[in-house]
């Protein structure tokens, strides 16, 4: 039926996928940086060299001659700057004005008795257009107004702004609806880290919630953010920071938050250095050992533990007698038990030499599934380990220790078989 080895240490086909076109992507883009970045110090090389070629062969760079006679016509490329005139020979500033004519021109009287007048009057933009223009004794003495020009306001119909006035019109009737309320009422309770969206929805509907001291059996129920929230008779206060924790489960520590009873819980071991109010995704048996995930993020638990998904689980499984190669074949097949049929993905022999010890593969999440899987082929389970949750594994944790995730192993989590939705 194949080595357990095969299946059991290799990642998942979609997340590994998907972390190869990321990283493929990211060097094809690096590829291109350097390609052009290397196109464009060629290009100056060359221009460089050029320049050193024209100016070893006393070549003069390009110029714009001026013409030196005013009544030959300039040569094409050519510009004829014009006369510079004297400020001190001009009239009232004017640069244009003619020269004082001599003492004896026949012009001389009239052209000092003569007041200036510029060649191209300006009417007066200061006077209302009712009125008279005033004279230049009142000018001096009123305020000078100043004259802006009101800049059009773009419509509706002006297609630039269309997109721009749809996407504020539309963040304008999305706002209020945020701040309205703060999601579904077993949303709210899972991002408190009491327990899985899925959970908090159980205990919803058996009526342990209370809102504002009345008990809500709606896990849709919209919470408010002055709405004062209950699980049990304790507050729920959903938490900001995420945390995630791969633990190798031991013996004898259940996963639950608490235990009415005083027995030891996983929490139990991480306590003392962590403050946020975590809980375990999904459930293993008080002697079942390996893979277990905690966290406060209740959307991941909901995506890891909803059956849609079909998160993969491997589990190393010591029974009381070698297992045959025909029950190997039932469990692969499927067999069905008291709560439907199950059929397993890959079994095979983790040890040739011991076929007592035996893989299994599954994704169902179903109370003590791989026990009862055995028991009703007439096995009994001394020892159940589970060695791959998901994309994780218990490699480099010893067992009854743990460690937090790091930012690749959140996210390959996180999209984890997502497309099968």
């Amino acid at each position: 039926m194949g080595n357990f080895d095969k299946f059991a240490n290799r990642e998942p086909k979609g997340a590994k996928k998907k972390e190869l076109i990321r990283q493929a992507k990211k060097k094809e883009k690096k590829e291109k940086a350097a390609f052009f970045e290397e196109k464009r110090r060629q290009q100056y090389m060359e221009r460089a060299a050029a320049r050193e070629n024209s100016a070893d062969a006393g070549e003069q760079p390009y110029r714009k001659t001026v013409a030196k006679s005013e009544n030959k016509p300039p040569a094409s490329g050519t510009f004829k700057r014009k006369p510079a005139t004297d400020k001190r020979n001009t009239q009232h500033g004017s640069q244009h004005a003619r020269p004082h004519p001599k003492p004896g021109h026949k012009h001389a009287a009239t052209l000092h008795d003569a007041p200036h007048k510029p060649e191209h009057p300006k009417p007066s933009t200061l006077a209302h257009p009712k009125h008279e223009a005033p004279d230049e004794e009142s000018r001096k003495h009123q305020p000078r107004k100043r004259i802006t020009i009101e800049k059009k306001k773009p419509t509706l119909h002006d297609p630039r702004h269309k997109l721009e006035h749809t996407n504020k019109t539309r963040l304008a009737h999305l706002k209020p609806l945020e701040e309205e309320h703060q999601g579904p009422l077993n949303k709210y309770i899972a991002h408190s880290g009491l327990c899985s969206r899925r959970d908090a929805a159980t205990l919803v509907k058996e009526g342990k919630v209370q809102v504002n001291g009345k008990v809500v059996k709606e896990p849709g129920y919209k919470v408010l953010p002055e709405d004062l929230v209950t699980v049990a008779g304790k507050k729920a206060t959903p938490q900001e920071s995420p945390v995630y924790i791969l633990m190798n489960k031991p013996k004898d520590y259940i996963t639950t938050a608490e235990d009415d009873k005083g027995r030891k819980t996983v929490l139990d071991l991480v306590k003392r250095q962590v403050k946020e109010r975590i809980f375990p995704v999904g459930r293993l048996d008080r002697n079942t050992t390996g893979v277990l995930l905690l966290t406060n993020d209740g959307d991941l638990a909901q995506h890891l533990t909803h059956p849609s998904f079909e998160v993969r689980k491997v589990y190393e499984v010591r029974l009381d007698k070698p297992l045959g190669k025909s029950d190997m074949e039932k469990l692969a097949k499927g067999i069905t038990l008291d709560d439907g049929f199950i059929a397993a993905d890959e079994v095979a022999y983790a040890d040739p030499n011991d076929k007592t010890l035996v893989g299994i593969e599954i994704h169902s999440g179903r109370n003590r599934i791989v026990r009862r899987m055995f028991e009703h082929l007439g096995y009994n389970v001394k020892g159940l380990d589970r060695v791959v949750f998901a994309n994780l594994t218990k490699k480099n944790v010893d067992r009854g220790k743990w460690r937090f995730l790091n930012e690749k192993e959140v996210r390959l989590l996180k999209y984890f078989n997502k497309s099968k939705k």
